[in-house]
Formats: structure tokens, C-alpha cells, sequence
């Protein structure tokens, strides 16, 4: 017969289920990595090494983050259009945004400090290259007439925006559901010098740019 010294030790330790379960959430987690960065590892880094002649892996350039953003001139008159806004981003990226306000109060545009003309959230680590994956598999393709984005829209400095016409290319976004049709720019904030560095590790990792 077991004591009560036993009988303690036993009610505080996991059972052997519970153990087991753990186990498995544990080895699930390992095996679904993002595969974009798994991508970047296997494929992108050994390219660009023998694409720009990097002595050391930790030279070549990385996607540190995405910024996501929407602005929205029309919610000076429909204070609304943010919430939906809000909730379009939350979908699409699976994070919650923040909510962007004017700086300046500009007369001509009856806009006022303080109010609320946008949202915008920033992805890192994980999240972002599940974004990404899924922007370059699957979004970007419903684009209407798409012959892939423009090579042209860095900054000088290896980084990257692209602008979208329209949240719909999305399928996390219900059609029925929108009450209007928004745009959003997407920048890709690297690690990269040039342009041409950034270009490159952005085209290494699938994104579809136009011949010219």
C-alpha cells in the first residue's frame, strides 16, 4: 500500500498521458516550421554566396521584418472603414494591427489630428514568412492580370515596397462581407546595402518580378 509520502509525490507529477501529449504538441511544433525559412536557409543563402562572393554566411542579407499598411483617406468622412480595416489586416496576417492617426490637422482636407486615417501591423520571425509564403503562393497569383510586381521599388538601401489595389487578393477576406475595396502597401524591410542585393535575396525566396 502506497504512503502518503508516495501518494504526494504522484499527485504532482504529470501523467504518463499528459506526458505523452506533451510530447506530441512539442513534436509538432518542430515539424511545422515555416518553410519560407526553411527556403531561406537551404537555398537562398548558398545562392547568394555564390551570387555576390560572401566570405561568411552572416554577411548575406536577411527579410528582418514586413510592415503592412493600409491607408484610408475615405475615413475622414466614415470613421467605420478603420474597423473593417482592422479586422481585413488581423485576417490577412493573423496579427493584430495598429491603428495609425494624422499627425497634422490639414483644413482643405477637413482632416483633423488626431483622428484615425489607417492601420498598419509588422511582422517578424515566424509570422512573417508565413505571410510572405502565403502572399507569393497564393495571393499574389488572384491578382487580376498578373504579370508579376515591379523590380523598381526599393529605396535605395535594399529595401522594398509593393503596392496592392486591392485586400480581395487575399482569400482570408470574405467578399460579401467588404464594404469597400482597399489598397495596401507591403514593404520588406532586409538587411541589404543595394538594391541589388535586395532585390536578389527577395527574388532567391520567389517573389515574381516583371522582365523588366
Amino acid at each position: 500500500m502506497a504512503s502518503k509520502k508516495d501518494k504526494k509525490e504522484q499527485k504532482g507529477k504529470p501523467s504518463a498521458a499528459a506526458a505523452e501529449a506533451r510530447e506530441q504538441v512539442v513534436s509538432t511544433t518542430e515539424i511545422v516550421a515555416p518553410r519560407f525559412a526553411a527556403k531561406y536557409q537551404k537555398e537562398v543563402i548558398p545562392a547568394l554566396i555564390k551570387e555576390f562572393g560572401y566570405k561568411n554566411p552572416m554577411q548575406v542579407p536577411r527579410l528582418q521584418k514586413i510592415i503592412v499598411n493600409m491607408g484610408l483617406g475615405a475615413a475622414v468622412t466614415n470613421p467605420k472603414i478603420v474597423d473593417a480595416a482592422v479586422e481585413e489586416i488581423r485576417a490577412i496576417t493573423g496579427q493584430k494591427p495598429v491603428v495609425t492617426r494624422a499627425r497634422k490637422a490639414i483644413a482643405s482636407f477637413k482632416l483633423r489630428a488626431g483622428i484615425p486615417i489607417g492601420a498598419m501591423v509588422t511582422l517578424r520571425s515566424a509570422t512573417m514568412w508565413e505571410f510572405l509564403d502565403r502572399l507569393i503562393t497564393i495571393a499574389l497569383p488572384r491578382t487580376r492580370d498578373f504579370r508579376g510586381v515591379s523590380r523598381k521599388a526599393f529605396d535605395g538601401k535594399g529595401n522594398y515596397t509593393l503596392g496592392l489595389r486591392e485586400q480581395i487578393i487575399f482569400p482570408e477576406i470574405n467578399y460579401d462581407r467588404i464594404d469597400v475595396i482597399k489598397g495596401l502597401n507591403i514593404s520588406f524591410v532586409t538587411t541589404a546595402t543595394t538594391d541589388e542585393e535586395g532585390r536578389a535575396l527577395l527574388k532567391n525566396l520567389g517573389m515574381p518580378f516583371r522582365a523588366a
